[in-house]
């Protein structure tokens, strides 16, 4: 029997066409406007009216770029968005996406219009970063600014599955890794290296790494504290949610959640001192991990500071509470979403909810992102 919801979640802007949406965003500019990032490439400014059926502008569109392979694998196009913390004066902003032949993840900086704040000036675009892929899945993408002024991005193992490259564990590549890098400095040439970075002394490992061991991350999010929280998507067994250290070596594919990787099964290797998920679960509960936020909001009070994320595939949402040494306090589940009938031919019922992102709104209220094309506030329950 499923367990009546703690929550509800309340539909908004109902009329606007925003498919496959992946953050939304609150420039550090005090205007309140919300950017919603879509993955086919176009970032929309929404309207203060959420019942409104027309986005208030569209801020850049990158869909004529060819983003994704001919056969539209459903991983790639924009999948990272993050304003720089003195937008307000600089106008920077910074995304992920991938581009083609050859097939690369680019991190790159532009700037708003300085005539049009709802528009972005694309010749100001400057690459940062390019990192090869190989496959179409498995890259990760989502950005975001810490406390300390740097940008961390998540890069996932690039492997149709099975970390078949072995890459998780290889410093002399940044894939399956946690980077961090200075977009204000210059000395690796686009950006800057910060210097307590784990490898910033030049020792064989690449200097951007902040943590390895990583295979799919989807949801990087700072807390109050400054802690940095991270949803990996596991493969046959576990998802997972772990606190990321700085040289932190998160175990795939050695391990897949607390567990050794049962395909690939080998011992750890000698000195290994891997850091375990402060949260695993079971595929039993959910298959894919969408990463959230901590809840400030007032709506919910009994949610203060919780945790709350979801699952892709089954539309479920819960609130973790974990207590300082990173043991798990209450873990709660609060939504699951309505089954629909299957759609276009398909055999499998459609979820009504599939939860791609959390994200605050200007009043720290939770908004729910759904890849169906919904936008939902989470609500106290009837």
């Amino acid at each position: 029997m499923v367990p009546p919801d703690q929550v509800s979640l309340t539909r908004l802007y109902s009329g606007l066409e925003t498919a496959f949406p992946i953050t939304l965003q609150l420039p550090p500019d005090g205007s309140n406007r919300r950017f919603l990032a879509l993955q086919r490439g176009q970032i929309l400014i929404l309207p203060s009216d959420e019942a409104a059926t027309a986005p208030l502008a569209t801020f850049l569109d990158l869909s004529p770029r060819g983003m994704e392979a001919d056969n539209g694998k459903f991983e790639e196009g924009l999948n990272g968005f993050a304003f720089h913390p003195d937008y307000a004066s600089n106008r920077k902003f910074y995304l992920c996406y991938t581009m083609q032949k050859p097939k690369r993840l680019v991190i790159s900086e532009m700037q708003t219009s300085a005539s049009d704040a709802n528009a972005a000036d694309e010749t100001t675009e400057r690459v940062l970063l390019e990192i090869p892929l190989v496959n179409w899945n498995h890259h990760g993408g989502n950005i975001l600014f810490g406390p300390d002024g740097f940008l961390y991005i998540g890069v996932g193992d690039m492997s149709k599955r099975d970390d078949g490259l072995r890459l998780a564990q290889n410093t002399a590549v940044l894939n399956g890794k946690i980077l961090r890098i200075d977009v204000d400095g210059r000395d690796h040439g686009a950006y800057g290296i910060p210097a307590d970075n784990p490898h910033a002394d030049g020792d064989n490992a690449r200097p951007q790494i902040w943590a390895l061991g990583i295979r799919n991350p989807w949801g990087l999010h700072f807390d109050a504290t400054g802690r940095l929280w991270c949803a990996d998507v596991g493969q046959n067994l576990m998802e997972e949610i772990n606190w990321i250290q700085r040289g932190g070596n998160y175990g795939w594919s050695y391990h897949e959640g607390r567990g050794t990787f049962v395909l690939r099964n080998e011992p750890d290797p000698e000195g290994a001192a891997f850091i375990e998920p402060i949260l695993e679960y079971d595929h039993a509960t959910g298959l894919s991990i969408t990463g959230g936020i901590t809840y400030h909001g007032k709506a919910l009070s009994n949610l203060e500071g919780a945790y709350v994320y979801g699952d892709f595939v089954v539309g479920k949402i819960w609130a973790l509470q974990a207590n300082e040494d990173g043991s798990v306090a209450s873990n709660t589940l609060l939504y699951t979403s309505p089954i629909g009938e299957p759609e276009g031919g398909k055999k499998k019922p459609k979820v009504m909810v599939k939860p791609t992102a959390f994200c605050a709104d200007e009043n720290g209220e939770i908004m729910v992102l759904d890849w169906n094309g919904g936008i939902y506030r989470i609500t106290p329950a009837p």
